[in-house]
């Protein structure tokens, strides 16, 4: 009989719901987001509901951070499982408050992640609270709906691609909630979506779905290093820096990234803040030397892990940086030619140029300039 392990979310699911077939394992750490990604109709919601209970394939197996929901011989009811199921915005029938509908949802669990006002403060609820739920726009109707799902103290909040109905204003609303709460709250949360620029804002790891089967499950910046994304035209890798200090006189921030300094431009911010870098590809250059002189200021020591043809004119390498606690993940795309006249092969030891890396902003700098309900 399997095992649960404590601090992990694991998953295998293997047969068939309506004659779908249904592939799914994996194991990834019970904290942050996870994403479930893939195209129209690969099983992402599927796959949600059997973790929900909803569904139910007789040989699964689902635990969460040691504690098994189903297995050869158990299986939890929907209801008797800690989790929280938040979709697409919900359709208001209540004529209730939304001070009332929070505290109805209250009423019912002792807090354990979190309370009544710690909800309102999270997603900015209180300009909400005298309001029906059926005069509140879609991005705060979703709030409130994740606010309900809190109050209800789940272990495992599953988001099933809530922001597809969403227009980009109010899409651009929801999003630095999502990024607090991923902050401030000790909830794993597994985030099922079809928009790869979301799951490059705040996911943490990244499940890739096709036809009913998981094909690759690690660390967002790992996957992004598998050959089905950094293959991609827009391939880039999302790393998580922590601020170290602030040079006013030129207006860099220095960024720590396991044990290597990286300079970009912007703004001050708090030292030991996390900030979320995006490095395309196409920003990243190869040098077989270290640059005696150049404007470039990110340059890093790394080795050639494998190359991929992109067209006929174009390769992308992936790279492991090697500074500090190695094996950091990076991708370039160069010319055929430089690739070469270099002399590449995998193995090989490099230097990586980062010409351009984009931050992500921070949640708490995004909703300070959301407009105030009315």
């Amino acid at each position: 009989m399997r095992e649960a392990k404590t601090g992990y979310i694991e998953v295998a699911f293997n047969g068939s719901l309506a004659n779908i077939p249904l592939d799914a394992q994996f194991s990834l750490p019970a904290k942050g987001v996870t994403a479930i990604f893939g195209p129209p109709g690969c099983g992402k919601t599927t796959l949600a509901r059997c973790i929900a209970g909803v569904q139910h394939v007789p040989t699964g197996f689902c635990a969460v951070d040691g504690e098994i929901w189903q297995d050869e011989t158990t299986f939890r009811p929907p209801h008797l499982r800690p989790v929280a199921y938040v979709f697409r915005p919900p359709i208001p029938l209540s004529h209730w408050s939304v001070r009332r509908t929070l505290l109805y949802k209250a009423s019912t669990s002792t807090p354990t992640l979190i309370d009544f006002d710690g909800v309102v403060e999270l997603l900015a609820l209180s300009p909400l609270l005298e309001r029906s739920p059926s005069h509140l726009s879609a991005a705060e109707r979703q709030r409130l709906a994740l606010g309900g799902a809190l109050l209800g103290q789940p272990r495992l909040l599953l988001l099933d691609d809530p922001l597809v109905v969403l227009d980009r204003v109010a899409k651009c609303e929801i999003l630095p909630f999502l990024d607090r709460m991923r902050e401030k709250l000790p909830l794993p949360m597994i985030y099922i979506t079809q928009d790869y620029a979301d799951i490059e804002r705040f996911a943490d790891h990244l499940v890739m779905m096709k036809d009913g089967v998981v094909t690759t499950a690690g660390p967002l910046n790992v996957v992004q290093s598998d050959p089905a994304l950094a293959g991609r035209g827009e391939a880039a890798v999302c790393l998580d820096t922590l601020v170290g200090g602030y040079d006013g006189r030129y207006g860099l921030i220095m960024l720590h990234l396991n044990g290597a300094r990286l300079l970009i431009p912007g703004v001050p911010l708090r030292p030991g803040a996390q900030l979320r870098l995006r490095i395309a590809a196409g920003d990243v250059s190869i040098a077989c030397e270290p640059p005696r002189a150049s404007s470039i200021l990110n340059v890093f020591p790394a080795r050639i892990k494998a190359f991929l043809p992109f067209d006929e004119a174009e390769v992308t390498l992936v790279l492991a940086l090697e500074t500090g606690r190695s094996g950091v993940p990076l991708l370039a795309r160069i010319t055929r030619r430089s690739f070469d006249a270099l002399r590449l092969s995998n193995g090989a030891e490099v230097f990586a140029e980062i010409a351009r890396a984009v931050p992500f902003e921070a949640a708490d700098r995004c909703l300070q300039r959301l407009p105030r309900s009315a």
